[in-house]
């Protein structure tokens, strides 16, 4: 009989990967604290209409990428391709008080080939702020970004940054690229040879050789910003000079999704292959609200990849876990597994990571699962110790048997077990 498998494009995190995950998470939620942002969890899958609305119904997500489905009410859903749009859709919703200031953790659905740090599902991380234009807004939600990836111990990330312009602006860039691409549309790649007119600026976000030349030999969008747009684009790049951040700027940056206005940003990780290493990008999105049915309201926010930033700490050789997951003691009971499940209890509940053998195995078996489980402590329960009402107490890692074993009070071991962790 055959044996399932993960879905292609999906894959399972297990120990001690799964530490790598957790760390990375908690480390992000604390940041995320220290900004304002609070915790929003919104469903996997929407009405297909909030990402059609938002993410735009000729991009690559939608016509190409996106898992949709009909429900047994016969209505139509979509397993969310990204994080913004269903945190904003909630804030139409929900109507929270702004600035609304929201960070999540979420796995996403996309049907492309898998790759290295890319997957059919994958799992992200970001931000959204919604209810403020300010250009410190922009400022602080980049900063978190770049503080985070310090967090983690990246130092070869850079920060690519452009402007989109609002509507008015970006669209006399886009009537002028227009008339570029059909000037040497021949001179295209294949796939935007047929398709450029759809969307002229699909065509910047094109990384094939063909594309780069003739958009590189084109107009540039930040010549096109209005007096405001560019004001607002040279006080985000001066806050962020401020703070010691420095800003690439990247005239072909135009994020992938319809909803972008103004501020545009990505990061790169030298580290991994420049045909994959971005880790994490956002922007400004100002009319995002409107199209879900909700009051005009400015928004910005970002999301990163975890799997694609565990990667970058690997290329960058950081392997060790951001949180301390180890094991404090291992019970070794040869008195038929009550006491260890009374003293794993008791010492669980003052604050140690405990773990313990079951199916009373021989000492032998046992001692080699405490080896095996990475504690810092053996703690031995047999008749003898059960009598005197004692505990073996054995530094697993230290070198010297003489000091390394000796007996403890059973009353007092809690502050015995402290005293010793603490050297």
């Amino acid at each position: 009989m055959s044996t399932f498998q993960a879905p292609i494009g999906t894959h399972d995190v297990l120990a001690p990967q799964s530490a790598l995950w957790e760390g990375l998470v908690a480390t992000f939620a604390q940041y995320a604290y220290r900004y304002g942002f609070t915790l929003a969890v919104t469903p996997m899958f929407e009405e297909i209409g909030v990402f059609n609305r938002g993410i735009g119904e000729h991009s690559d997500v939608m016509t190409k990428e996106m898992y949709v489905f009909t429900d047994r009410g016969e209505r139509t859903y979509a397993l969310r391709p990204e994080g913004t749009a269903s945190v904003v859709r909630a804030f139409v919703q929900h109507q929270p008080v702004t600035p609304y200031k929201a960070w999540y953790v979420t796995p996403a659905f996309r049907y492309e080939r898998p790759q290295a740090g890319r997957y059919r599902q994958h799992h992200q991380l970001g931000v959204e702020a919604l209810g403020s234009d300010d250009p410190a807004m922009d400022v602080e939600v980049i900063a978190l970004a770049w503080r985070f990836y310090e967090a983690l111990g990246l130092t070869r990330v850079r920060l690519l940054i452009n402007s989109m312009g609002h509507a008015e602006c970006r669209a006399r860039y886009v009537e002028v690229l227009r008339g570029h691409l059909d000037e040497h549309r021949e001179q295209l790649c294949d796939e935007h040879r047929a398709s450029w007119s759809t969307n002229p600026l699909r065509v910047l976000d094109c990384k094939r050789d063909a594309c780069v030349a003739v958009t590189n030999d084109g107009p540039s969008l930040p010549d096109f910003l209005c007096a405001d747009c560019a004001a607002h684009f040279a006080a985000v790049r001066a806050g962020l000079a401020s703070l010691g951040i420095s800003s690439t700027l990247q005239p072909r940056l135009v994020r992938g999704f319809d909803y972008y206005t103004r501020t545009t940003f990505e990061f790169v990780a030298d580290a991994l292959g420049s045909a994959q290493n971005a880790i994490g990008g956002g922007g400004r999105y100002d009319g995002l609200t409107e199209q879900l049915g909700g009051k005009p309201t400015s928004g910005i926010g970002f999301g990163s990849g975890i799997e694609r930033l565990l990667l970058a700490r690997e290329a960058e050789g950081l392997t060790s876990n951001l949180i301390n997951r180890s094991i404090d003691v291992f019970i070794v009971d040869t008195t038929g597994g009550a006491e260890a499940t009374a003293l794993a209890d008791q010492l669980r509940r003052a604050g140690f990571a405990v773990e313990r053998a079951y199916d009373a195995r021989s000492m032998k078996s046992q001692m080699k699962a405490a080896d095996r489980s990475g504690a810092r402590v053996a703690l031995l329960v047999g008749p003898q110790e059960l009598e005197a009402g004692q505990i073996t107490m054995r530094d697993l890692r230290s070198d010297d048997f003489e000091t390394a074993q000796r007996r403890v009070e059973r009353a007092g071991l809690v502050a015995t077990l402290r005293e010793h962790l603490s050297k």
